[in-house]
């Protein structure tokens, strides 16, 4: 599989880096431009490219930037392509959004209000970056990690999860992206290393006006 990854932070690396192990073909860009990722694609093993060259390059499309940044990126190359949602929300860097803080819509409902012709999957966002390099590491149950995935489109959700699956991890699904608010920041499943039976049950726990204290989830 190719998989285009727009955003070269930590949680876009470790992607990056799971899809060159994991045998697919990958290729990572920011908004600086492929001049400023040389070194980086050579530590990783992928390629290196513009925001659009990764768009058009991939099957499937991980966007992992900063959340008021999702305007900037273009539509036309994401078209009809399955896009991985690992984005959050964080007032203090993104400035205030009233429809999320007055809890009418979740981050990937506006990320699909704006890329309306791409399918959304939610994934990939509610796991620390530094676990998201280590792969498929147990639960401190002993058994695998689970990640949660939301979306409205079945094959588009089951193109995710059996990347999940790749990359050494559990899956439970949440349901459409309207749940996806059940592990967006703050929420009991968000970072928290839990198995498939802790995932599901921190998943139903989730209160819509109910947020985790700040930070807790970064232990």
């Amino acid at each position: 599989m190719r998989i285009g990854i727009i955003g070269a932070g930590f949680i876009g690396r470790a992607v990056a880096r799971l899809a060159v192990q994991a045998g697919h073909s990958a290729m990572i860009s920011n908004s600086r431009g492929p001049q400023s990722l040389v070194g980086v694609g050579a530590d990783l093993g992928c390629e290196v490219g513009s925001v659009a060259e990764a768009a058009k390059f991939g099957d499937v499309v991980a966007v992992a930037i900063p959340f008021a940044q999702i305007r900037a990126i273009p539509l036309a190359p994401l078209a009809g392509k399955i896009v991985l949602d690992a984005n959050n929300y964080y007032p203090d860097r993104d400035g205030r959004i009233a429809a999320l803080d007055n809890r009418e819509t979740t981050t990937s409902e506006i990320v699909a209000s704006h890329f309306a012709r791409s399918r959304i999957v939610k994934a990939f966002n509610a796991i620390l970056a530094r676990d998201l390099e280590r792969g498929g590491q147990p639960a401190p149950s002993g058994k695998p990690r689970a990640l949660p995935i939301a979306g409205d489109d079945p094959a588009a959700k089951a193109m995710a999860a059996g990347l999940l699956k790749d990359f050494g991890f559990d899956r439970v699904d949440a349901g459409p992206l309207a749940e996806s608010r059940r592990f967006e920041r703050a929420k009991p499943a968000y970072c928290i290393p839990l198995d498939r039976e802790g995932l599901v049950a921190a998943l139903a726990a989730a209160q819509r006006d109910v947020e985790a204290p700040r930070g807790s989830w970064r232990r």
